[in-house]
């Protein structure tokens, strides 16, 4: 009687590096009503903005002496997304990539799903990253998304001219896209700090609103310690930091110093943090 097993004891066939592929992981989480609620949010705020401005008028944006990405909103769809940009950074792209992050592996301990998944059997390494890569594809389609919609609905609302900065340089309409891509970069690669935290709380809790929420507050308590001037240089380091870089973009020429910190200090927040998640996923118990 012959075995149908291996030497290693997997059966004839098995292949650990082709189970649950991104593509499989993917579908699975476009089904959620989650995912389709972010994604329906991400192409209704640019709409919900443009009726403010349009209905606001420009009265009370004349009266404000302070230069800034508000007051020249309306003058190009470049300018519309910039300052939608503007808008979400503080907190609402945050939520995104906490949410996709943090409920990715939660969600289904919780669920009770997840043993069945490492019974398939996928190897407990893979599974993880095919979760953290679906988490970031989904995060960064959703803020592609938002300035998908903010170019194309700003540009039939504004027009499709150049590039205004807030100090009144008008930049061409080339430039304005490359200098936008690069924001676009900078953001996500800053935001996986938040991404990545939420990864970790994933792997650490069965409550995803703990995982989402933990990430979230977190943040915010970063953002106001980085108020507190007395902390000094202290604040160099807070993940918060260098989250509104990205308008160093519109310089010219650019200042590329922040910009650069910025990226070492999201990188290496991610790497560490994306390091303890899959440490400690590999030591959980998710089999009771």
């Amino acid at each position: 009687m012959t075995s149908n097993a291996t030497a290693t004891g997997a059966a004839p066939g098995y292949r650990p590096e082709r189970t649950l592929r991104l593509g499989v992981e993917l579908r699975r989480q476009f089904k959620r009503h989650r995912t389709l609620g972010v994604f329906g949010l991400m192409v209704a705020l640019p709409l919900i903005l443009i009726g403010a401005l349009q209905l606001g008028g420009t009265e009370e944006a004349e009266e404000n002496s302070r230069v800034n990405l508000v007051d020249v909103a309306t003058a190009s769809g470049l300018n519309l997304t910039l300052f939608v940009l503007f808008a979400t950074t503080g907190f609402f792209l945050v939520v995104v990539f906490a949410l996709f992050f943090g409920d990715t592996v939660a969600s289904e301990a919780s669920w009770g799903s997840l043993r069945y998944a490492l019974a398939t059997p996928v190897p407990r390494a893979r599974l993880l990253r095919q979760k953290w890569l679906a988490a970031l594809v989904l995060s960064v389609g959703a803020m592609v998304l938002l300035v998908g919609v903010a170019l194309v609905a700003g540009g039939i609302a504004f027009g499709f001219g150049d590039l205004r900065t807030p100090v009144g340089i008008a930049l061409d309409q080339g430039t304005g896209m490359v200098r936008l891509a690069g924001m676009v970069g900078y953001l996500v690669v800053h935001l996986l700090i938040v991404g990545s935290l939420a990864f970790w709380l994933s792997t650490v809790t069965d409550a995803p609103l703990a995982a989402v929420g933990g990430a979230v507050f977190t943040t915010i308590v970063f953002a106001v310690l980085e108020q507190v001037e007395q902390l000094g240089s202290v604040r160099d380091w807070f993940p918060t930091a260098h989250n509104y870089a990205w308008t160093d973009l519109l310089q010219t020429p650019v200042d590329s110093g922040d910009l650069f910190r910025g990226v070492v200090q999201g990188l290496a927040y991610s790497a560490v943090l994306t390091a303890l998640a899959f440490r400690h996923f590999a030591r959980k118990d998710v089999t009771s």
